[in-house]
């Protein structure tokens, strides 16, 4: 078996899986699957649980979370002007998918911010309401952790930055 030690991410860290979003390691497991004995960060997700290999890809579906210091610069992609997004939806779907690969919080800002500038030149279809409204979500956990304040707040903040009216 391995020790903690070996590993990038401990039993209690919270981290940012690519996918899901926050969550905690609450162990270290090892299972075998279709023959294969692997380790794995047993993660704890708002009512989720999962296996995440510990390997080299499996590093990547992790990371830790984004630092305060540098909420500043992300506060500024948001109020930064929008980059327009191709006006063919299929296009947009796989630009926008393209873009939040790397599950860092920079490219959900952008995204956040490029959907909210979109939405005010045309109409959203569902899959562009979806994936704001899951990109947001995403942004809003992380940034009320790591800078401890409520989520109602950050929201209020992430609307002001995307000059939309704070209701």
């Amino acid at each position: 078996t391995m020790s903690e030690r070996d590993t990038a991410f401990h039993v209690g860290d919270q981290v940012i899986h690519v996918v899901y979003g926050l969550g905690e390691i609450v162990q270290l497991d090892e299972k075998t699957l279709a023959g294969h004995t692997g380790q794995y960060y047993v993660l704890q997700l708002s009512g989720l649980t999962i296996w995440v290999p510990i390997s080299e890809t499996g590093e990547c579906h992790l990371r830790f979370l984004t630092p305060a210091r540098d909420f500043q610069k992300l506060f500024h992609i948001l109020a930064s002007p929008g980059e327009p997004l191709s006006p063919d939806r299929f296009e947009r779907k796989k630009q926008l998918a393209e873009r939040l690969k790397d599950g860092k919080l920079e490219s959900f800002c952008r995204v956040i911010r490029d959907l909210a500038f979109h939405k005010r030149l045309k109409k959203m279809n569902d899959n562009d309401s979806s994936l704001l409204e899951r990109a947001r979500i995403f942004l809003l956990n992380e940034w009320s952790v790591a800078l401890s304040v409520p989520v109602q707040q950050a929201e209020s903040k992430l609307m002001e930055l995307l000059g939309e009216d704070v209701v």
